[in-house]
């Protein structure tokens, strides 16, 4: 069972001048009253991949069930990790069990060396709670899913699709979701999404009615578009909205947000419209890796909010807000808004946000509950970036928000684990409701103890 405690990171004693920032950063964060609880830690020691990281978490709830999945044990240079870890709690977050996804990678009987990009979903029709990642080795990769009935026993994982390594292929990031609504018509559908980027990033999207079990053949969208990071939605009416980045040119840069719907169960998929010409961005201080993903929430009538990092209010482009725009059809989104954490102009960077809405809510009552990365002095280095989690609320649909919380720090930057691509806090967080509460899920880290890091996956002691 994973431990409850309060989570403390000290900077030690590391310089003047880096206490002299500590004390002249301004704080807009009111500490939280709060613990955390550690969901899982690493337990594996291949000599592949680094150790003692666990990164990149997504989360789902349903009723009093919440499920989390996350990597563990990163590589440095050929992407995904040792094994997906997960951790399930079915009583609104206030004890937890985890583990790790059996028949996926070598190191839990699977044929795969590592696992990558994953996210979590649950059928309500056919009681199935579902993680999707990809898995790959030098000769082949697929894109897999994995089953539970209540999300603590997980069986070998299905596969949507498997194909040889070559030129032609490279999937990442996959996605999904389910129609869990039961006047819906296509209710108890679920879809899956993922990019070959092999092939510009081909957007390919899959449906299964059948709780997982069979996936149908591979579609594009109407207009052949391609993109990364997605994030579908089903709406009660049976509409599918899948709100996706379109990359401009290779991280780290601005990226294009687009998005695309069905309306017939998955037998077909729009064009692609505009959902953010061009989300402007800051690249971070400190070696940290940030692909500029958005996070996204549905209420229960089916409105979406998506939320990206950007720098268009900002002068000189010094550092990232948090922005958000919204749409009831997946068609037409609203002017970018900015979430009030603290006054533009400021030299604090926002990044990696993790949006969830309450889906009991809806419309000026729904509650949004945002978590996100951030450094209160935008302006440093990886021996000097201060890393915190902050966390913010609104519960009149993003009209008014209130005061932001600090969740975890300060963290350096160096003490998350390095990849080719920078040191990783992971490439996205999550936010899942139970019981109205807000469960944030996040990567924390304390500093190394030699070559191994200290990168666990924690969410907060009863949720905010």
């Amino acid at each position: 069972m994973p431990r409850v405690f309060w989570r403390v990171v000290g900077l030690g004693v590391i310089g003047c001048s880096l206490l002299l920032v500590f004390l002249l950063s301004p704080v807009f964060h009111t500490k939280a009253a709060t613990s955390l609880t550690q969901l899982s830690s690493d337990p594996y020691s291949n000599i592949t991949t680094k150790h003692g990281t666990e990164v990149s978490d997504a989360s789902y709830s349903y009723g009093s069930t919440i499920v989390t999945a996350f990597q563990v044990g990163k590589s440095y240079n050929s992407g995904g990790a040792t094994n997906i870890g997960w951790a399930t709690s079915t009583d609104s977050g206030a004890t937890w069990t985890n583990g790790f996804l059996p028949n996926i990678t070598k190191a839990a009987g699977g044929p795969y060396q590592r696992a990558g990009d994953l996210a979590v979903t649950y059928d309500v029709a056919h009681g199935t709670w579902m993680i999707v990642t990809n898995g790959f080795y030098n000769e082949a990769f697929a894109i897999l899913v994995s089953r539970s009935s209540d999300g603590k026993n997980w069986g070998s994982p299905v596969t949507i699709i498997s194909v040889a390594k070559s030129n032609l292929y490279d999937f990442d990031k996959a996605g999904i979701a389910c129609d869990n609504t039961a006047t819906s018509p296509f209710y108890g559908h679920c879809y899956a999404h993922w990019v070959n980027e092999a092939n510009s990033d081909l957007i390919a999207m899959s449906t299964s009615i059948d709780g997982g079990l069979t996936w149908g053949t591979p579609l594009p969208t109407a207009n052949s578009a391609d993109g990364f990071n997605g994030h579908p939605f089903v709406q009660p009416d049976g509409t599918v909205i899948v709100v996706i980045n379109k990359r401009i040119a290779a991280p780290p840069t601005a990226t294009h947000i687009i998005a695309f719907t069905s309306t017939d169960g998955g037998a077909s998929w729009s064009s692609t419209v505009t959902v953010v010409a061009k989300a402007q961005v800051h690249t971070l201080s400190g070696g940290l890796r940030d692909l500029h993903y958005f996070s996204a929430g549905m209420d229960a009538s089916g409105k979406v909010y998506v939320v990206w990092n950007d720098c268009r209010f900002e002068s000189g482009c010094t550092t990232n807000d948090l922005l958000m725009t919204t749409s009831t059809n997946g068609l037409s989104w609203s002017a970018p808004k900015i979430v009030p954490i603290d006054p533009t102009n400021g030299s604090v960077d926002h990044f990696m946000p993790g949006l969830a809405v309450d889906q009991s809510t809806s419309g000026s009552t729904a509650h949004l509950g945002l978590a996100y990365y951030y450094y209160p002095t935008s302006s440093c280095t990886s021996s000097t970036c201060q890393v915190y989690v902050g966390y913010i609320s609104s519960n009149d649909g993003g009209s008014t928000w209130a005061t932001p919380t600090e969740l975890a720090g300060p963290m350096l930057s160096s003490w998350f684990v390095l990849t080719q691509w920078g040191y990783m806090t992971g490439d996205y967080i999550s936010t899942s409701f139970s019981g109205s509460k807000a469960f944030p899920v996040f990567s924390v880290a304390s500093a190394p103890s030699g070559t191994t890091y200290n990168e666990t996956t924690d969410t907060v002691a009863g949720g905010l």
